[in-house]
């Protein structure tokens, strides 16, 4: 019996060994073998495939150099845990152990679309679609669906004024609900319960500070003179008087498409509810998506007798407390 256990006990120690050997190989050529990683790839995993077909796609596009480590360290180590879908950018050459890791926690390919701040509803969209994400129509209807602002706007018609301006990265497949859902969210995050409790010590709801800072936000893009602008609306707004805002006209006149580039005289007179020079208070609705500082501003105004201001034609604005003074600087910047 002795006499049999040792060629056993010889054959066991040599599997032990040769497995022991096939682990440290596996290892060290799928951790770091193959030349430097190079420039990214943007590699798609679809549906339905197998370690082997997806192991064969990656050498086809470069990003592996040899598929045989991979799917070792793969079968060793990971079985049983898929190897999720998706877009992925993963340097060219590749260590099999950052490509195996990068697919199994689904680290996927996040395409960045930039926001401005002060854009409508209508020209965000075609900067989402032309990033390859949704469709016009799907953002239009999108649009109207109200439910992500749940309580924060009870008169709310659209999400205009609560698409929050900033760079989103986005995967592959996402709708165009889901990117207006986190928009949405994003004003949530921004303009939190302290926010609307500022607001509220105002007397303001919430549509009605996102009003006026989509008019901040239009009026000017100078930083420092946000609450300058917002100051001037606050006290207008307090004497009754109409805000006389030339760009709630251009919202109306480019949602009608007949906006030439600047307003005449006979704009002046466009019979619209947002016509702040024929009514006072503020206009129905936002007429844009303003940013954070807006917001602020809106919010914050600063402490002044200001009820005028024109454009200096440089960016910025000559503001006036009287009508006389205001009268001058439209003589010395505008005439």
């Amino acid at each position: 019996m002795r006499f049999w256990l040792r060629p056993i006990k010889l054959l066991l120690v040599l599997a032990q060994v040769a497995l022991l050997g096939i682990c440290v190989w596996t290892a060290l050529e799928s951790a770091a073998s193959g030349p430097r990683p190079g420039n990214p790839v943007l590699v798609e995993i679809g549906k339905g495939k197998g370690a082997s077909a997806i192991a064969g796609e990656l050498k086809a596009t470069g990003v592996l150099t040899k598929t045989t480590p991979f799917l070792w360290r793969y079968r060793m180590f990971y079985s049983g845990k898929p190897l999720k879908t998706g877009q992925y950018m993963l340097p060219a050459a590749s260590p099999p152990a950052a490509v195996i890791e990068a697919l199994i926690r689904g680290r996927v390919y996040l395409r960045p679309v930039t926001v401005a701040e002060g854009l409508t509803g209508r020209e965000i969209f075609p900067l989402f679609t032309a990033a390859g994400f949704g469709t016009e129509a799907g953002f239009a209807a999108a649009f109207k669906d109200i439910a992500p602002l749940g309580l924060l706007d009870p008169q709310a018609a659209d999400l205009e004024g609560y698409l929050f301006p900033e760079t989103y990265r986005l995967p592959k497949g996402i709708t165009a609900a889901e990117i207006l859902a986190m928009m949405t969210n994003q004003f949530k995050d921004i303009f939190s319960e302290p926010r609307r409790r500022e607001a509220a010590a105002l007397g303001l709801s919430v549509r009605e500070t996102v009003i006026l800072a989509s008019l901040i936000e239009k009026e000017t893009a100078r930083p420092e003179e946000r609450s300058l602008v917002s100051s001037v609306f606050h006290n207008r707004l307090r004497l009754g008087m109409r805000l006389d805002c030339d760009p709630t006209i251009v919202y109306v006149l480019k949602a009608e498409g007949t906006y030439l580039g600047r307003l005449h005289s006979k704009d002046l007179k466009l019979d619209s509810p947002y016509n702040t020079y024929l009514h006072a208070g503020l206009p129905p609705g936002p007429i844009c998506n303003p940013g954070r500082e807006s917001l602020l501003a809106a919010l914050r105004p600063a402490a002044t007798e200001f009820l005028y201001f024109v454009s200096r034609n440089d960016g910025s604005h000559q503001f006036s407390r009287t009508l006389h003074e205001h009268n001058r600087a439209v003589d010395l910047f505008q005439r």
